[in-house]
């Protein structure tokens, strides 16, 4: 079976050099940032598609496609995927829901724990031989730190349930927000408690997104959802750009009402050096943190990303239905 692969070789090579399937399957790799013409050019007869999640599959690839029989996402999201058009041929979607959830989530702490305790502050102050200085105005304002911080998740799925499993320990309060609440049996087993957005945004120390982009979580977190945010409170987004108003954003930074804000997605992607994200961190370089989105990146997601893909494969070669199906088939 031929699958076109849109990523980079090299993680195959390190994170799947053995499998099985892998070694029965034709794999066709071309770069991910090439044109639709190169990928049909080198595999347009494949009847499998592996992409990254940030690159775009749209509906002009897949009508000349005639095989093709699934688009798998390497990752979780699959916003840049024409789902209906695939829909519409019968060609599955199916992402690795969970795959990246431990270091995501890890990354989500990590960045919740920075903002705290002014860690990109303390390092320009030290770098500038004023550490005293900066151990003494610590102590005439101790931060607050993660044993009394009460955490709001936005959204509930794999990564926020890492997240809170990882807040445990600190003593956080933890609550979430979800378009459809768990079950109370699952509340306990997290130790999490549901709030309604607003109420959220009004109660928590911490806002930490979790949910894909998507019509309805489109610029979710906009003006009216910032002018309900606890002043004071801090803003962590380890998911998708899309679901916040960057504009509304800015305004809450400039304002005070947020303390801070670390961001590990944008839209779009890549950013460039004049988007009003970059722009607010260079105006307020202690309070904003910028990452390259890198939340997914790490040896424990890969090895899950190429067991999860490569299983799917095997599916569709043995002619079942694979999982982790998105587009409604």
């Amino acid at each position: 079976m031929k699958v076109l692969v849109l990523a980079p070789e090299e993680r195959y090579d390190t994170f799947a050099a053995g499998n099985e399937v892998r070694k029965a399957a034709e794999l066709v790799f071309c770069a991910r940032g090439g044109t639709e013409a190169e990928w049909l050019a080198a595999a347009g007869d494949a009847e499998v598609l592996f992409v990254t999640p940030v690159t775009w599959v749209r509906e002009s690839l897949i009508s000349r496609m005639p095989h093709l029989k699934m688009i798998h996402c390497e990752g979780v999201g699959v916003d840049r995927i024409d789902l209906e058009a695939a829909r519409k041929r019968g060609i599955y979607v199916c992402n690795n829901a969970g795959c990246n959830a431990a270091p995501v989530a890890e990354l989500s702490v990590t960045l919740m724990s920075m903002l705290l305790h002014r860690t990109l502050w303390g390092h320009r102050m030290v770098l500038s031989g004023r550490q005293l200085e900066a151990q003494q105005e610590l102590d005439c304002h101790a931060p607050l730190d993660l044993a009394l911080a009460k955490v709001g998740l936005i959204g509930f799925g794999a990564i926020a349930q890492a997240t809170a499993e990882r807040l445990r320990p600190y003593g956080s309060r933890v609550y979430y927000y979800a378009r459809h609440r768990r079950e109370a049996e699952t509340e306990r087993a997290y130790g999490v408690e549901y709030l309604p957005l607003y109420e959220l945004a009004e109660t928590c120390d911490f806002i930490s997104l979790h949910l894909p982009a998507t019509a309805e979580s489109h610029h979710l977190l906009d003006q009216t959802f910032f002018d309900h945010v606890k002043p004071g409170a801090y803003l962590v987004n380890t998911a998708r750009g899309a679901v916040i108003d960057d504009e509304a954003l800015a305004a809450a930074i400039r304002s005070g009402r947020l303390a801070g804000a670390a961001l590990d997605a944008y839209e779009p992607e890549p950013v460039e050096a004049d988007h009003p994200l970059v722009v607010l961190a260079r105006e307020f370089p202690d309070r904003v943190v910028l990452c390259p989105h890198q939340g997914g990146i790490a040896q424990s997601a890969y090895r899950n990303v190429y067991r999860m893909l490569f299983e799917n494969l095997k599916r569709i070669m043995d002619g079942q239905r694979p999982e982790r199906i998105v587009n409604g088939l």
